[in-house]
């Protein structure tokens, strides 16, 4: 073959650039592939670039509570639960997988947390990083703020995780249902199921991980009652609900608690339903002191009441006496919830704030579910 003249010269240059460009593209391609091979085998990542998201959620009352689980690790819950998320009171958390770090890092509130709590959600995160190879191997850096106390009582567990499972799986590129939203932030902790739908939200006892899950039987506007919340102490409590939880079956009364669970249920779902505040009342008082009977009975004693939060229940149920729509309900700590009508509002919270001992009145109407928000 000959390559004398001009035109045949060249289309044999153009082919030789073209044979020299492809080449370079597939040694460039094949560098990189062996740097990343590299990198992975020493445990580096740091040609990833950083995955950020940001996420917000609201801490939740339980109207019927849960207390006590059937599986300990999965957080499977003893008896099935209803309660209405709290506009106002929230938790923002950005995620951040960092091929620069070296482990897990958690600040709450800006202050850098170690120990059990820093565990808590490196545990958390691994159940994130085990559903895509994306950031299977990433460390992650968790910036949490709270508008509210933290570990006083008012859910913000449910809040933190429920906000944690919805940052960390976008963060991580998963597209996760609210179902498996709320499957996985139950896994953090149990009550944060109840804070990613939002409104009026009943938690399914289910059967296994896959069926235990919660989901709104009612939105956020169905119904305007407001939680005015009468703070008494706002120190983080000395035993907090994940080992309240653990003693729960220690109690003689738990197993009778567990069994009507689905009755008083039933009775809340339906008032809510029927915007029905007497009946609301009745089973949301009796089931809450229901539940602080089982741990003041357990082994070892849970005791959570103060001499203020005492004062509270007491005159909130002659103000109901009276005719005023409030009734009263208390999570795991001193402070006290009065779930009341919006009408009744500015009258509980006035009179709350002359009670002996009650340091603040907060007051959060019906709120939505977790979502995320853009990044700062």
């Amino acid at each position: 073959m000959k390559f004398n003249d001009a035109d045949n010269t060249q289309e044999w240059a153009g082919c030789v650039a073209l044979f020299s460009s492809q080449c370079t593209r597939i040694a460039a391609r094949d560098v990189r592939g062996t740097l990343v091979a590299e990198n992975r085998k020493k445990g580096k990542i740091d040609l990833m670039p950083i995955q950020r998201a940001t996420a917000q959620a609201l801490p939740n009352i339980a109207l019927v509570k849960y207390w006590g689980n059937r599986d300990q690790a999965l957080r499977l819950p003893s008896n099935p639960s209803l309660s209405m998320n709290m506009a106002g009171l929230t938790t923002t958390t950005t995620v951040e997988f960092d091929p620069a770090l070296k482990q897990d890092v958690f600040l709450l509130g800006g202050r850098e947390i170690n120990g059990q709590g820093l565990e808590r959600v490196s545990r958390f995160l691994n159940q994130v990083r085990l559903q895509t190879s994306e950031v299977s191997r990433l460390f992650a850096r968790v910036d949490s703020r709270n508008n509210f106390p933290s570990g006083a009582g008012l859910a913000s567990s449910a809040s933190g995780f429920a906000a944690l499972a919805v940052a960390a799986s976008a963060a991580a590129g998963l597209q996760l249902s609210e179902t498996e939203l709320s499957r996985l932030a139950r896994l953090g902790s149990g009550s944060a199921c109840r804070s990613v739908p939002g409104g009026f939200v009943e938690w399914a006892v289910g059967d296994d991980d896959r069926s235990s899950y919660a989901y709104s039987i009612a939105p956020a506007d169905h119904w305007d009652l407001r939680d005015v919340v009468a703070l008494i102490d706002v120190e983080h409590k000395a035993v907090g609900s994940t080992e309240g939880h653990a003693v729960a079956d220690t109690s003689p009364l738990q197993a009778a608690r567990v069994a009507t669970a689905p009755d008083r249920l039933a009775q809340a779902r339906s008032a809510v339903l029927a915007r029905d505040f007497a009946s609301l009342a009745d089973v949301v008082e009796l089931d809450s002191l229901m539940m602080h009977a089982v741990m003041i009975t357990s082994s070892p004693v849970l005791m959570y009441w103060q001499p203020a939060t005492i004062a509270v229940m007491q005159a909130v149920r002659q103000w109901r006496l009276n005719g005023l729509a409030a009734c009263t309900t208390i999570d795991a700590g001193p402070n006290v919830h009065v779930i009341c009508t919006a009408e009744a509002a500015d009258e509980v919270a006035l009179r709350l704030r002359v009670i002996p001992g009650v340091r603040q009145v907060i007051t959060a109407r019906v709120g939505g579910p977790a979502h995320l928000i853009p990044n700062h």
